[in-house]
């Protein structure tokens, strides 16, 4: 049988609350909650929603957060390490410094969200999706996007050291002055994207990538070459 659903709202809670609303096993929702600086680690938190909650600088280390909803969310520097966040949705919440490392990412999908220097090391993301997300300034090393049709992301000055980009299509966003060594775009369509300060050091990580004539001569420029 389905769980029966308790909605709280509009309540500040600190672990201790977390834990005795857990106790009854009920589908939890949180509605318009302050959850600031709250240490929710290694809790059982499974298929959770949050609306229109405050959780900035919340610990969610290794937490079970599997199948969670967040919408509209502020969990500036929230901590998410080695949490499982399989199968999670994080809609229109700005999430802007938060840590995601060695994380479960897989099917994870982030919609409309801020993410701006956000860390991502070590997650397991098979799955894992950005829409129209900001991610500026965002660690992704070794992240692939193969193949991915991937709408307006702003990549400008992230990390995507060793980034799989192969057969990605880009549509809006931005990879302004990201960082790009040995990330690979071959067969890649940037013709969508932000491509100035982007710097071509190894051709054949372009190869059969496609550019527009405008976006050939910005790199050319950061290149250090004239465009007569």
């Amino acid at each position: 049988m389905p769980r029966p659903t308790l909605a709280i709202s509009s309540e500040t809670l600190e672990r201790s609350r977390v834990e005795q609303l857990l106790r009854d096993e009920t589908l939890l929702v949180f509605v318009d909650c302050d959850f600031s600086g709250a240490d929710l680690s290694r809790l059982n938190l499974q298929d959770t929603s949050f609306r229109n909650c405050a959780l900035p600088d919340t610990s969610f280390y290794a937490s079970k957060l599997s199948g969670t909803r967040w919408q509209r969310c502020r969990a500036g520097h929230a901590d998410f390490e080695s949490a499982d966040l399989v199968d999670a949705r994080f809609e229109s919440s700005d999430l802007n410094n938060s840590s995601w490392r060695r994380a479960k990412l897989a099917s994870c999908a982030f919609r409309s969200c801020k993410l701006t220097g956000a860390a991502f090391e070590d997650v397991s993301y098979l799955g894992l999706s950005f829409e129209d997300c900001l991610l500026i300034g965002a660690d992704l090393r070794r992240m692939s996007f193969k193949k991915m049709t991937l709408v307006g992301l702003d990549f400008a000055d992230a990390d995507l050291s060793g980034c799989d980009f192969r057969e990605a299509v880009l549509e809006g966003g931005s990879l302004r002055e990201a960082h790009i060594k040995d990330t690979r775009f071959e067969g890649a369509d940037l013709r969508g994207a932000d491509l100035v300060g982007v710097k071509l050091v190894n051709a054949k990580l372009f190869a059969g990538a496609t550019i527009s004539p405008r976006q050939a001569a910005e790199i050319v420029r950061a290149m250090g070459l004239d465009v007569a």
